[in-house]
C-alpha cells in the first residue's frame, strides 16, 4: 500500500500506480470493443488483430468393410444428415480408420511373421482432397486424413496487415462445407514368404478388416485486437 507521500516522491510507486490505472481504464475497453466484434456484426480495419479457435467434430458416418487385397471401398456422405447443419462453419473433413491383422503366422522352419499391409484412406470435398496411408504392424494399426479449407495457421496467432473482414473470410466457410464428401479406402495385403525351406508354404494375406468413422470439422473462432502490453 503506497501512501500520498509515496506517490508525491517514489518513482516506483507512481509507475506502479499509472500501470494498475491503464489496465483499469483500457482492459474493459478492450474486452468490450472485442466481444462487439468476434462474431463478425462489426468490421475492423487493418491492424493487428488476436486469433482464437477450436474445431469440434461431428460424426457424419461410419462402418467397417473388409476390403480385400487390391481393391478399394467408397462412400459419399451428405451433411443432409445433420442437423441444422447450415448453422455450422464446417472448414474440414476427417477420416478415421483403425484396422487389426488377419494374417497368421505360421511356424515351421522358417519361423514366418505377419508381414505389415498398408491402408490407404482419402477423403474429399469439392476441390478439396487429401490422402493418408497407415500399416498394421505389429498386429493392428489406426490413422487419421483431413482434407480442410480454411486458414489453419491463423488460429491461435497475431495476424497482421489484414482487416476483421479479410480475415473472417479465411477463417468462415460461408455454406461451402455443406454437401457431398466422399471417402476411399484400398487396401494393399502382404503374406510373408517363407522360403528358406521348401516345405513350409509362404503366408496367405487376402485383405483386412477396416473400419471408420468420418467427421466433419467445425470451427469457431473469435477475432479481437491486438495490445502488445511488453514494454508495459
Amino acid at each position: 500500500m503506497y501512501t500520498l507521500e509515496d506517490l508525491k516522491t517514489n518513482r516506483d510507486a507512481q509507475i506502479t500506480v499509472a500501470s494498475i490505472t491503464f489496465f483499469l481504464l483500457a482492459f474493459p475497453l478492450y474486452f468490450g470493443f472485442a466481444a462487439g466484434n468476434a462474431d463478425g456484426s462489426l468490421g475492423g480495419g487493418v491492424a493487428d488483430y488476436q486469433v482464437n479457435g477450436e474445431i469440434t467434430y461431428v460424426l457424419l458416418g461410419s462402418g467397417s468393410e473388409g476390403i480385400a487385397d487390391g481393391d478399394s471401398w467408397s462412400e459419399t456422405y451428405n451433411t443432409d444428415a445433420i442437423n441444422n447443419a447450415d448453422d455450422l462453419n464446417i472448414v474440414g473433413v476427417e477420416i478415421r480408420l483403425s484396422y487389426g491383422e488377419d494374417e497368421q503366422a505360421r511356424g515351421g522352419l522358417c519361423n514366418s511373421q505377419t508381414a505389415a499391409d498398408t491402408i490407404t484412406g482419402t477423403v474429399g470435398h469439392l476441390e478439396f482432397t487429401n490422402t493418408g496411408t497407415g500399416t498394421n504392424a505389429g498386429g493392428s494399426g489406426a490413422h487419421d486424413v483431413a482434407a480442410t479449407w480454411y486458414n489453419t495457421s491463423m488460429v491461435g496467432a497475431v495476424v497482421s496487415g489484414l482487416s476483421m473482414s479479410e480475415i473472417r473470410d479465411q477463417l468462415d466457410s460461408n455454406g461451402a462445407g455443406l454437401g457431398d464428401h466422399s471417402v476411399e479406402i484400398s487396401v494393399d495385403a502382404e503374406g510373408d514368404s517363407c522360403s528358406t525351406n521348401p516345405f513350409d508354404a509362404p503366408n496367405q494375406d487376402g485383405g483386412e478388416e477396416v473400419s471408420w468413422e468420418v467427421h466433419l470439422m467445425v470451427l469457431e473462432y473469435t477475432i479481437a485486437p491486438y495490445i502488445d502490453t511488453s514494454d508495459i
